[in-house]
């Protein structure tokens, strides 16, 4: 089984830290433990009481988040607390026992429409999943159960899965009007369920491992790392507000053509171009200036 990986991230109060996984921890269920005594479901949360800096630990989805006492600092501790936490999932053990906290969480999925007619994107009132994926057909959905399972509807064509939502692309024989309520409850059921979203043992792909993203970013050139972090900061938000998603592809600093990839409702929306050219496009050219000429698309 691919080890688990802990990272470091602060919040918005400095007496709690998240240490955040590149896996889920539970099955989209939420635990918080104010003492030693309340955290009987969980070896992992009674392991953290026993540090004598801990006021309350939280278990979430993909991360764990622990509010100190005020007798240090986080940035004396936080390292140890990563690797403590790291070294006890990796060794398989029970992080909680869910068939001692049978607390079934109310799960809420409404439609949105987006530019794309042909997709519709379902949101959760929940976390589904850490890091984008994209499914076209059956056969790549190996290690996800609820795009496997979304493809048994004829009408389906194809599955983006992103934080907190999933969109689905529709063949055209099907009306939205006929089958919106259908997904929309079969998803809710789904997730309120617990069931995995993606295995716990799908390997991450190498590419959207975060080393690999830092190594691969640092080997652009400086007008490629401009490019990104503005497509990171202004226009990824939005288009995932639209239930797609974009990345970078390259940059040709002859031609000064930028080529982005689309996903989700983006890829192949009839919209798409115009998004491009009047959006995406004249953001670049007024942000670089005389580096950016034109913005081509991919479908993913």
């Amino acid at each position: 089984m691919d080890k688990y990986s802990i990272s470091i991230k602060e919040t918005s109060n400095p007496a709690i830290i998240k240490f955040e996984a590149d896996k889920f921890l539970t099955q989209h269920q939420s635990f918080e433990f104010n003492n030693i005594d309340e955290a009987k479901s969980s070896p992992l949360a009674q392991q953290l009481f026993y540090l004598p800096f801990v006021k309350k630990v939280y278990i979430s989805s993909n991360f764990i988040a622990i509010e100190r006492f005020n007798i240090i600092e986080w940035v004396d501790v936080q390292n140890e607390v990563s690797e403590q936490i790291e070294t006890y999932i990796n060794s398989g053990e029970t992080i909680v026992n869910t068939s001692e906290v049978k607390k079934k969480t109310p799960v809420t999925v409404y439609a949105e429409s987006t530019p794309n007619p042909s997709v519709l994107k379902f949101v959760a009132n929940k976390k589904l999943v850490t890091s984008s994926h994209e499914f076209t057909s059956i056969d790549d959905t190996k290690y996800a159960p609820l795009a496997a399972e979304l493809f048994h509807f004829p009408f389906v064509k194809s599955v983006f899965i992103d934080e907190n939502f999933v969109s689905i692309t529709k063949f055209d024989v099907a009306e939205w009007n006929d089958i919106t309520m259908e997904l929309r409850e079969f998803i809710r059921v789904f997730v309120e369920n617990g069931k995995e979203i993606i295995s716990a043992n799908a390997p991450q792909p190498v590419e959207k491992t975060e080393a690999y993203l830092n190594n691969k970013f640092e080997q652009h050139d400086d007008i490629s790392k401009e490019i990104i972090n503005i497509l990171e900061e202004y226009i990824k938000p939005a288009v995932a507000s639209d239930g797609g998603n974009i990345e970078f592809q390259s940059y040709d600093p002859e031609s000064k053509k930028v080529k982005v990839i689309l996903q989700g409702a983006c890829s192949g929306c009839p919209s798409s171009t115009f998004t491009l050219k009047n959006g995406i496009e004249n953001m670049l050219k007024e942000m670089l200036k005389d580096k950016v000429d034109t913005v081509e698309a991919v479908n993913g």
